[in-house]
This record gives C-alpha cells, sequence and structure tokens, in this order.
C-alpha cells in the first residue's frame, strides 16, 4: 500500500460549520417566496448534496422547473452575500493543517458547495495551508460521483492511492469509494456516528488530532 502524501477534506461539516449561515440563507429564500421555514435540524439533514438539492428538500413541494432555477438563484445570491457571518472552522482545525502542512502532506478541498464560495472560503479561512479547493461547476458531475476529486488530484498533481479522503457524510463515504481513495470519516460534522457508520464508514475520527493518529500508523 503507498505512502499517502495528500489529505483531501470536504469543507462543510469537516473544516467549516456553516450550518448557521447556510440556515439563514435558505430561511431568507423561503420567506421571500412565501414558504415556511425550516429549523436547525431540518437543514442539517438536507446539506450534504450541492445547494440545487438542499433548495429542492427545504421547499415543502415540488415547483414548476423555472420558479425552482429562480429560487436556487436567489438562494446562491444571498449565500454569497451572507456565507461568512456565523461560519467558523471546528476547534483544532487549523492547528490540524498546519501540522500536516509542516509534515509535508499536500491539502485540497473538494466540496458540493458551488465553486465560487469554496474558493471564497478556502482563501478567508486556509490560504496558509490548502492550494487546491474544488466546489461544484457547471458540466461535471458532484459528488458522490469522482468527478471533483479527479480534478483535484490532477491540479495536485498525485494519484488516488497516495490520498485519504476526510469527510463527515454519507456522500463522502460513497465519493471515496467511487474515487478508489481511502476514507476517514469525522463525526463532529453534520452526520451523527451511528450515521456514519450505517453508510460504511470504518475508520471515524472523533477529534481533529485523530486524524494525525491515524496517518501516523499508515
Amino acid at each position: 500500500m503507498q505512502k499517502i502524501k495528500t489529505v483531501i477534506f470536504d469543507l462543510d461539516g469537516t473544516l467549516l460549520n456553516t450550518l448557521d449561515d447556510l440556515k439563514d440563507s435558505v430561511n431568507a429564500t423561503l420567506s421571500a417566496y412565501g414558504f415556511p421555514e425550516r429549523s436547525l435540524d431540518e437543514v442539517r439533514k438536507f446539506v450534504g448534496n450541492g445547494v440545487a438539492r438542499l433548495m429542492e428538500l427545504a421547499v415543502p413541494w415540488q415547483l414548476e422547473n423555472e420558479q425552482a432555477k429562480e429560487i436556487l438563484e436567489f438562494f446562491k445570491m444571498h449565500y454569497a452575500k451572507n456565507c461568512n457571518h456565523k461560519t467558523r472552522p471546528y476547534d483544532g482545525i487549523l492547528t490540524l493543517l498546519e501540522q500536516l502542512k509542516n509534515q509535508g502532506y499536500q491539502l485540497a478541498i473538494v466540496s458540493n458547495k458551488f465553486d465560487a464560495a469554496v474558493k471564497d472560503l478556502n482563501q478567508l479561512y486556509f490560504s496558509k495551508f490548502i492550494d487546491v479547493a474544488v466546489g461544484q461547476r457547471e458540466g461535471v458531475r458532484r459528488k458522490p460521483f469522482p468527478d471533483t476529486v479527479n480534478i483535484a488530484l490532477e491540479e495536485v498533481g498525485c494519484s488516488a492511492e497516495e490520498v485519504l479522503y476526510i469527510g463527515d457524510s454519507e456522500v463522502d463515504v460513497e465519493t471515496a469509494k467511487n474515487a478508489g481513495l481511502r476514507l476517514l470519516a469525522v463525526d463532529w460534522g453534520f452526520r451523527t456516528r451511528d450515521e456514519l457508520v450505517r453508510s460504511g464508514a470504518q475508520y471515524i475520527a472523533e477529534k481533529p488530532e485523530d486524524i494525525i493518529d491515524y496517518l501516523n500508523l499508515m
């Protein structure tokens, strides 16, 4: 088994706690179109498959295609302007990234959040540590398809056998499987430990320091 050279992180629920800002933008959008607002726990369950799926689940009934597009664009604009009011890195994440960088690992982000927001948040919080950040793009299948992971692998310049993928949801478990990557799940994000186990995660970190310990054993 080849040595790990690159660590790819999911963003929301793994590196950043973005849930409150996502909830606020979801509810601003729903309110603007006369729909009832959603709770934090509901939004937690909706996230993970990109913003189109997030809004599809948040709206209480199916919409005509043009109205669905209009609502999605409203959400994107609102979130782009308000994505950093309550968002913060999880405790210990900045120290973890610094340690990984100092140990020589290449670091990347692959997210189902739209690409501009991924790059903006990476630049704001993690630019000292992470050079490659890939989000959802037009014409590229989102996770759990391996397409965005493959883009990151090309930009980083490594093979799948040299990568550890880290994420917090069933989407991440499936993404790692589809991309042929080794997986370490984390239980401080948007899914519970039981949900991760049911999705097939074999190794689950309880705190960022566990990631260092896991890599040291590989």
